[in-house]
């Protein structure tokens, strides 16, 4: 049966939408942050040499650079201001969450509340500018020995590093102020954004292939036909869940007895998210990346690694498949859902599984369930991410969209949805709770006093 939360979001309408003006304020105040976002890539950085950058980027797009061109919107390929994107933030957040899961003092700062989170929000911030740093040092030492510069020398390496920092750290503060003042998930929509406004462009260029004779009308429509089927399944994925029985016992509170009641223990079939297929993508694609910013100069070694491990190649889906299980796996148990932590949760809310011991009994059983699960998790995010691969490189299907593309756009998108329903839902509680105040003022007339008794 569905809750009374659930039958007001089916109720929800544009004329709801339309009353809800805090709602609309944070639509807007969205929009004009991303709008800026937009802008703030086709700022160059000073001293760049346009003809040879873009020559540059087309040979780098197999590797990392592609990646970060994906989650900057087209900003490294030229060379914006943004050019590093939110991708350090993303690191250090990442790599914080995983130092707050393992590193003692870190473990305790999680359990402080809110005071714990703001410090280790604050740890970010300064891995973040620390990571942007190395990056923008590292991507100005590159673009220097590709002769992509006008000027090189020291105040051209020292001016790139400080507009590339001073971009991502103005990202990041963009992204907050979406989440703390907008509609929520800045850091994702500024990511969805760059992905999606790359999208007309390249459906632009398939389409004109089509035209041209390059690719047969059949091939352009099994794609599109196939990119929907993809999403659907994406967004049946990131919405299965596997929900474990919990109970709650009986309880006496003075002179009255409590009945128990039962719930849920969501668990998704992909609780990582995106996470593991932005490592292994990483991690697999620094060999190309190495070589091409060497200047095409590359051993021996590094020429069988490259001949092997190059995207497409057979090793290359072979790893890349290890590779998302393994951190599927790691990223689950040791940062989103950790079964200890649940178990004890449930132990200190006298919730138990029928049938199962709280505590360690409980952590064992939730281990087992979960295991298995991401056996159909990982297998998911291999196949999503997978399939583009082996387009590109057996079919010779031109496809714009990567497998971590497609899951970032389907998860960014079902999360601001939802966000935007939650809005609307609080705005309905307020006009139903207004309503009744008002209604208990007209109820509450001034009764004459009668006479009193002596």
């Amino acid at each position: 049966m569905a809750s009374a939360a659930e039958q007001m979001a089916s109720n929800l309408s544009w004329s709801a939408f339309g009353k809800a003006t805090e709602l609309r304020q944070r639509i807007f105040f969205t929009l004009g942050l991303l709008v800026v976002y937009r802008l703030g890539t086709y700022i160059p950085v000073p001293g760049i040499d346009g003809a040879a950058l873009r020559s540059f980027m087309e040979d780098a797009a197999s590797g990392i650079g592609g990646i970060l061109a994906m989650f900057t919107g087209g900003a490294l390929s030229r060379m914006g201001i943004f050019a590093l994107g939110i991708m350090p933030y993303i690191s250090a957040s990442i790599v914080v969450q995983l130092l707050g899961s393992m590193y003692e003092p870190w473990k305790q700062l999680k359990k402080e509340g809110e005071q714990g989170r703001k410090k280790l929000n604050q740890y970010t911030r300064y891995g973040t500018v620390v990571l942007a740093t190395f990056q923008a040092w590292a991507m100005a030492a590159s673009l220097e020995a590709g002769d992509l510069v006008t000027d090189p020398g020291l105040y051209f390496r020292v001016a790139c590093m400080i507009t590339l920092v001073g971009g991502t750290m103005f990202l990041m503060w963009l992204g907050e102020q979406i989440t703390s003042r907008g509609i929520g998930n800045g850091i994702s929509l500024i990511i969805f954004v760059g992905i999606v406004a790359e999208l007309p462009a390249a459906a632009a260029q398939f389409l004109s292939q089509g035209r041209s004779g390059a690719i047969s009308p059949a091939v352009i429509v099994g794609v599109i036909v196939m990119l929907a089927v993809v999403l659907t399944f994406v967004v049946f994925m990131e919405r299965s869940l596997r929900k474990v029985h919990i109970q709650y016992p009986r309880r006496q509170v003075g002179m009255k007895v409590y009945d128990g009641g039962s719930s849920h223990l969501p668990i998704k079939v992909n609780p990582a998210g995106v996470i593991p297929a932005i490592f292994a993508s990483a991690l697999l694609l620094l060999p190309n990346t190495l070589s091409t910013f060497s200047g095409g100069s590359t051993g021996p070694v590094m020429s069988t690694i490259l001949a092997y491990f190059g995207p497409g190649q057979p090793l290359y889906l072979v790893f890349f498949t290890a590779m998302i299980v393994f951190f599927t796996y790691f990223y689950t148990r040791e940062v989103a859902f950790k079964t200890d932590e649940v178990a004890d949760n449930l132990k200190n809310q006298n919730g138990f599984v029928p049938g199962i011991r709280p505590g360690k009994r409980t952590a064992e059983y939730l281990d087992y369930v979960v295991t298995r699960i991401l056996v159909l998790g990982s297998g998911y995010l291999a196949l999503v991410c997978l399939m583009p691969e082996i387009l590109r490189s057996q079919m010779s299907i031109p496809f714009y969209f990567g497998g971590t593309s497609v899951l970032i756009v389907v998860s960014v998108g079902m999360d601001t949805i939802q966000q935007v329903q939650s809005h609307l839902l609080a705005h309905q509680y307020e006009g139903l709770i207004e309503k009744s105040q008002l209604r208990g003022k007209r109820g509450t007339k001034k009764r004459t006093k009668g006479p009193s008794r002596r």
